[in-house]
């Protein structure tokens, strides 16, 4: 695996498809961790094992962890209607159909449940046609081209929410993003802890995950990497520096994708799920985290985004072989800011990818393909 897993990282390096990565490989005991290339495209800094990067939608499996805690002490259950601790959102509307007007609605036919935020089925989130009336007033508010610095504060945030109505009824379909954010500011509202401290008590420090934060302290941007965007002839360009967006803590600490982390870090948390829980979560939890729980329906409506697998609470759960790293059980995600990772329940694998380069679209970017083709 070394040297193969080595030639995958560094011929993206050399051809300039990233400035550097970090990989990490666990089978059992075994660790593998290749560091590659620099944290700046000026080749300033090398990427070393500690590096920190900017996981953005890994955020996602940590974040539904951190409330299956909550669910596991009693302090929620997954039937329970976010409307007692989230009452900005006890009356949605619904539009009449997915394509329509956001003016032509109808109301909810029931109540926005714990478990609908955790599948991330709460019927506001974004669609594969991004051009929906619904979707397009959804993303005024949701706007990932900006950093999350500059989103609404959280009471601010539901109450805009709150006038945008759902694109589809609670329960009835997968759509991406919203129902992770949500996730962190329930567990905020249930906890009366801001989500920053609550992520740190109940997940980072129970797990020894140090370096995890929405922001980076000045005695560690030393290890922090430069992030960038790629043009259409690949030419990088600078987005955020150790010094930028997160230098101080977000006014939007979001739970779908505002952490950074490193790879040992997440390393950490995916040894969690592959040992039932133990640290953290109780083995159902586990269980639940890491099972697909989407029909055949509503995965084949979001293959742009899924691929055709599933999805559990937080991350994609795959169900089909579809491609050679597809095992049915393995469950993980990717993150736009060019990360991703999985754990591997039948082999007792952990894979990890780390870099500075965005994706250009929903889905995994070619690397991240390559990646997980020489894990396989």
């Amino acid at each position: 695996m070394s040297s193969t897993l080595y030639e995958t990282l560094r011929r993206r390096v050399d051809d300039g498809t990233v400035p550097g990565a970090v990989a990490l490989v666990a089978r059992g005991d075994d660790v593998e961790v290749v560091a590659v290339g620099s944290a700046d495209a000026a080749g300033h800094d090398s990427m070393t094992r500690g590096s920190i990067f900017r996981i953005a939608s890994l955020t996602k499996p940590v974040m539904a962890a951190g409330l299956l805690t909550l669910v596991d002490e009693g302090r929620l259950a997954l039937d329970d209607p976010i409307a007692e601790w989230l009452p900005e959102l006890a009356k949605p509307l619904a539009v009449r159909t997915a394509a329509g007007p956001v003016d032509d609605v109808v109301p909810a036919v029931r109540a926005i449940t714990v478990e609908d935020l955790l599948s991330s089925r709460p019927g506001w989130g974004i669609a594969p046609d991004f051009s929906l009336p619904a979707v397009r007033a959804l993303l005024t508010l949701q706007d990932h081209s900006r950093p999350m610095r500059t989103w609404p504060a959280p009471d601010a945030f539901l109450a805009r929410l709150a006038e945008v109505p759902l694109l589809h009824q609670p329960g009835q379909a997968w759509l991406y993003g919203t129902a992770s954010a949500l996730q962190g500011l329930l567990a905020a509202r249930v906890t009366g802890r801001t989500l920053p401290e609550f992520l740190t008590e109940r997940v980072f420090e129970p797990l020894g995950m140090k370096d995890t934060a929405f922001e980076v302290p000045a005695a560690k941007r030393d290890r922090f990497t430069w992030a960038y965007a790629p043009g259409p002839d690949g030419t990088l360009t600078l987005t955020d520096t150790p010094d930028g967006d997160f230098r101080d803590l977000p006014r939007f600490p979001s739970g779908g994708g505002g952490l950074v982390s490193t790879a040992d870090d997440w390393l950490a948390f995916a040894r969690m799920l592959l040992a039932q829980g133990v640290g953290l979560l109780s083995p159902t939890s586990v269980s639940r985290m890491t099972s697909n729980h989407l029909t055949a329906a509503q995965r084949a409506d979001v293959t742009l985004f899924l691929e055709g697998q599933g999805w559990g609470y937080g991350g994609q759960v795959d169900v089909e072989p579809i491609d050679p790293w597809n095992v049915p059980g393995r469950y993980g995600w990717f993150g736009a800011t060019g990360t991703t990772a999985h754990v591997i329940p039948a082999t007792d694998t952990v894979t990890i990818l780390l870099t500075q380069v965005a994706t250009t679209g929903p889905t995994a970017n070619t690397l991240m393909r390559d990646f997980w083709r020489a894990c396989a």
